[in-house]
């Protein structure tokens, strides 16, 4: 059974819950955004659901779990548990932020203190898992220094009866937790724009415009990769922040900045981190063509990696015979480099010759 300490973590306190944060747990929970990735927490929460769960917090703890209000200034922001250890001795640790804490690493710091709590307790290993589109989460663990250990596909039911994909997350005791701030960060103000033409993550509201753009013959003939459903589609835009997040790669809209209309799909992605190397990708729809959408897109995403990331070089790859891609890269400032020989498979089963371009950080 874990010792019932208060946490005292930076402008945070953590300590067992009372009825006195009824309350708070009520206007906490009954947020959408913490029903939405909390599907088995009653909704709408009520205050009876608040008390019961006040009067459980013993039972947790007798059981050999922990059950944290986290508060700031007495006041609460959070909460903050740690499951029973399973049979191997591990402790699972879930946290929720309330709607007016949001933004101020309430969740970091909690999660990085409980968890060294934990070690001290002779804990050898704390587990966390988040759903794939709950970024904030993601971004948690990956901040206080949990390694990704894998995906639970179809690892969670939600409410609407769709399956959810899972990433589980550890910690072992002496891991070290690094400081460094994430290879790509988020864009400020969540968007890059240049008056024109908008960029922003990629949505699952996005999913048809994407599907539709992928089935247009000009984009399928140039296109990597067998044809996608919608459905695949909508898996793939559901990963944008993970990906993000992780360090993988950067999946953008193309929109029209004036109407907010989608008009095409640009991406960062072969993210090589060792090398500082990237390779950027894009495709259009056919209504913004001719009009260099694509190419202030590239330029727009390129300068943003050169000027917030560790990257030095980023390459693209085109089919020789398109010649609209050439003209995109070759106004964003990227020099060809060479031609790798019968690199893609195109549709017909023929393979084409393969131009490298390549741009590198302003020195």
């Amino acid at each position: 059974m874990l010792s019932r300490d208060v946490i005292s973590t930076g402008p945070l306190i953590l300590r067992p819950p009372t009825e006195e944060d009824a309350e708070a747990i009520v206007k906490a929970c009954d947020d959408p955004a913490t029903a939405r990735f909390l599907p088995m927490m009653p909704s709408p929460y009520r205050m009876e659901d608040a008390l019961a769960y006040v009067r459980d917090v013993p039972a947790t703890w007798e059981g050999g779990g922990a059950v944290y209000a986290i508060t700031e200034n007495d006041r609460f922001v959070g909460s903050i548990g740690v499951r029973p250890p399973d049979r191997d001795g591990a402790m699972e640790i879930g946290y929720l932020v309330a709607p007016w804490a949001r933004g101020k690493n309430v969740a970091g710091t909690a999660v990085r203190a409980v968890t060294d709590w934990l070690f001290d307790q002779g804990v050898h290993r704390v587990e966390l898992r988040a759903e794939v589109e709950n970024v904030a989460s993601l971004r948690v663990a990956y901040k206080t220094g949990f390694h990704e250990e894998g995906l639970r596909r179809d690892g969670r039911r939600l409410r609407d009866g769709r399956y959810a994909d899972v990433v589980w997350f550890a910690r072992l005791a002496g891991d070290a937790v690094p400081a460094a701030e994430p290879y790509l960060p988020f864009f400020e103000g969540g968007e890059l724009s240049d008056g024109v033409v908008r960029l922003a993550p990629i949505a699952v509201e996005d999913a048809a415009d994407y599907h539709r753009m992928l089935a247009d013959p000009s984009v399928a003939r140039y296109h990597v990769g067998p044809p996608s459903t919608l459905e695949d589609d909508e898996r793939r835009c559901r990963y944008t922040g993970y990906w993000w997040a992780s360090g993988q790669r950067i999946e953008l809209a193309v929109r029209d900045a004036a109407s907010g209309a989608f008009a095409g799909h640009v991406q960062l992605t072969q993210v090589v981190h060792v090398l500082g190397q990237a390779m950027v990708g894009y495709s259009l729809v056919p209504e913004y063509r001719g009009k260099g959408f694509m190419s202030r897109a590239v330029t727009m995403l390129v300068d943003w990696a050169f000027a917030n990331t560790a990257l030095h070089r980023i390459v693209a790859g085109t089919d020789t015979e398109n010649a609209a891609s050439h003209r995109v890269l070759e106004r964003s400032g990227f020099s060809r480099e060479g031609v790798h020989r019968e690199l893609f498979v195109r549709a017909d089963g023929t393979r084409a010759d393969d131009v490298a371009w390549s741009r590198l950080r302003p020195s």
